[in-house]
């Protein structure tokens, strides 16, 4: 189950990431810096069913499957840390 982090009411975001992903961690860090909502899975702590759930929906958005994914509205997504792309949430 993914784990929620408040903030302002923006676009529904889901963040995939590894724990221990430095650009995971930017990523996080950056969104929690912004105060915006979010949503994340630290797909690296998952088991079973669970991580082949998490990992279907990184791949259905992201083929290369590489952290940070971050979701977007469930329409597009953001692959990496890119801070001005993520900058630019807050403003729409």
């Amino acid at each position: 189950m993914a784990k929620h982090v408040s903030g302002k009411n923006g676009p529904h975001l889901m963040l995939y990431t590894i724990s221990t992903c430095p650009w995971c961690q930017k990523t996080k860090q950056l969104l929690d810096e912004l105060g915006l909502e979010y949503y994340y899975e630290d797909a690296d702590t998952l088991v079973d069913s669970a991580k082949h759930d998490v990992m279907s929906d990184v791949e259905r958005w992201n083929p290369k499957r590489s952290f940070p994914t971050i979701v977007v509205d469930n329409r597009y997504c953001i692959i990496g840390y890119q801070e001005n792309a993520l900058r630019k949430l807050l403003a729409a």
